[in-house]
């Protein structure tokens, strides 16, 4: 090993790079072999970090937090250059933690950071790290805390090894782990050592900078991932496990720039959110849609919407079937209808219970008691309901319950699809008393209502003789294909326990979620 550590050595001293590039690694026939591999810069395509400093930023303490690690990157960078890139990452560990709970940080690892990581695969590195099935072990400067549920959960890493933070009662004090520094050369090869003791070393080592030499040179073989900013990052449908279920309010990946734009326009947007919002509660419905539009909300509508149903006449209301993106969607097909159209939910917030311009229900779970109130409630009118029970980010849709389709034939599916450029306006960690307002302070958010047309006699419980599953399952296939969405057999509870430890039950005194019941970073995002 000394006399490849020589060899290296002296190549870099002659200016010649010592390892060949990814491309040239053959991944066949590689499943008994081990793979030592870095992580910013050869598993992902960029060598920034800052992205997923500023999400636990933002995730864990905010705007202000945010802000400092704006202020503060610069010196990171500069450090960097100048002095070393163990520098540089303690000044990013200090500003992105610096009195944060840990819980905090390993919440947001789980349930946010993976979405991101996993968007920005590098091809060449997956390739090569993917075909050695026997040990995958991954080496970062990254705070291991942040790193290592993707890697596991997504990624299929057996070891992972970064850099560890400093705690005090529970909370990051802001720097390194004195006994074991920052994770950067040398240390890197001793941790790969560590990983690897008593057996034999890596066969395959993947690094893409000169502080990964060390642990390379330790490999048998060894590839460097070179830059290539034009590389198409690996669809997320080829990971071993793809992200379905994921946190956070941020929708981009904050890159410095577009942290700053968020930093400058979260007051600017708060203030329009709380326009918007006031508009659509106070505002007769008709003109809503409208309005919306004068603000900059954009309501496009599809397909026919039926009838009102009038009570005078003896019929019963309609049950609009919709998918879930939002807690806005009942409002905006109402917006879309013209009239207000009463929702069932399953956990709202009291203050958007207040702040909504429709009638809201509370379901009890009680299969018995629902649907007695279901069913008073078309007597009464349409009723609008999302039978996912949930919301998901992604093009899937989760798993309809069934409860609605033994209530009436009267049923209209309704395919909602939201879009938001710059905050998601759903959270499973968060006060989700404040989704609306970051659905508004979008730039320009949009929904996307389209009915379906009226279920066929044929496809009802009452007159197709169908049971209550297969109407489900119909309307969720129907809506599926509308959108190009995937139907999934998962349901509420399942995102829940992978984001945030708990059953997706909101406290009705404070609107929040209530303390995880699983802390462990075994509950997966991916």
């Amino acid at each position: 090993m000394e006399a490849v550590a020589e060899a290296v050595a002296a190549a870099v001293a002659a200016g010649v790079e010592p390892f060949p590039a990814v491309d040239k690694c053959d991944a066949s026939g590689r499943e008994g072999h081990a793979v030592a591999a870095d992580l910013e810069g050869t598993l992902l395509r960029s060598r920034s970090a800052f992205p997923y400093y500023a999400l636990v930023a933002f995730e864990c303490g905010g705007v202000p937090r945010l802000a400092l690690l704006l202020l503060l990157s610069p010196l990171a960078a500069a450090l960097g250059l100048a002095v070393s890139e163990s520098a540089a990452v303690r000044v990013l560990v200090f500003a992105a933690t610096a009195g944060l709970r840990v819980a905090e940080i390993e919440s947001a690892a789980r349930a946010v950071l993976p979405r991101f990581y996993a968007a920005d695969v590098h091809p060449g590195a997956w390739r090569a790290f993917s075909a050695c099935a026997r040990r995958r072990a991954v080496l970062t400067a990254t705070p291991r805390v942040m790193a290592e549920p993707f890697l596991r959960d997504c990624l299929g890493a057996d070891a992972v090894a970064g850099t560890e933070l400093a705690t005090w009662r529970g909370r990051a004090t802001g720097l390194v782990d004195p006994r074991r520094g920052v994770l950067v050369g040398r240390r890197k090869a001793q941790a790969l050592l560590d990983i690897f003791a008593g057996d034999e070393v890596p066969d395959v080592g993947l690094g893409d900078r000169r502080s990964d030499y060390p642990f390379m040179s330790l490999c048998k073989e060894a590839y460097i991932v070179p830059r290539s900013p034009a590389v198409e990052a690996v669809a997320m449908d080829q990971l071993p496990r793809p992200v379905i279920f994921h946190d956070g309010r941020l929708a981009r990946r904050p890159t410095p720039l577009a942290a700053l734009l968020t930093v400058a326009w979260f007051p600017v947007g708060f203030a329009l959110a709380c326009v918007r919002i006031a508009a659509g509660a106070l505002l007769p419905m008709p003109w809503v849609y409208y309005a919306f539009w004068a603000l900059g909300v954009r309501v496009v509508v599809r397909g026919a919407p039926p009838p009102r149903a009038e009570r005078a006449a003896g019929r019963r209301g309609v049950l609009f079937a919709c998918s879930h993106r939002t807690l806005l969607d009942p409002i905006f097909l109402s917006a879309a209808l013209g009239r207000p159209v009463a929702a069932v939910t399953y956990s709202l917030s009291r203050l958007s219970e207040f702040l909504s311009p429709i009638r809201t229900v509370r379901l009890t779970r009680d299969r018995a008691a629902d649907a007695a109130m279901i069913s008073e409630l078309l007597d009464e009118g349409d009723l609008a309901i999302c039978p996912e029970g949930t919301t998901c980010r992604e093009p899937f849709l989760l798993r309809f319950s069934a409860l609605f389709a033994e209530l009436t034939d009267e049923v209209v599916p309704v395919a909602m699809e939201s879009r938001m450029g710059m905050f998601h306006g759903t959270t499973a960690r968060g006060w989700k008393g404040m989704d609306p307002f970051y659905f508004f302070m979008n730039p320009s958010p949009a929904y996307v209502v389209t009915f379906l047309g009226k279920l066929p006699p044929e496809h009802t419980c009452g007159a197709g003789g169908r049971s209550s599953h297969e109407v489900a399952n119909y309307i969720q296939r129907l809506i599926a294909a509308t959108l190009s969405y995937e139907c999934t057999s998962l349901t509420r509870k399942d995102k829940y326990r992978a984001l945030a430890g708990n059953d997706g039950v909101v406290d009705n005194a404070t609107g929040k979620l209530p303390p995880a019941m699983v802390k462990s970073s075994k509950a997966k995002a991916c």
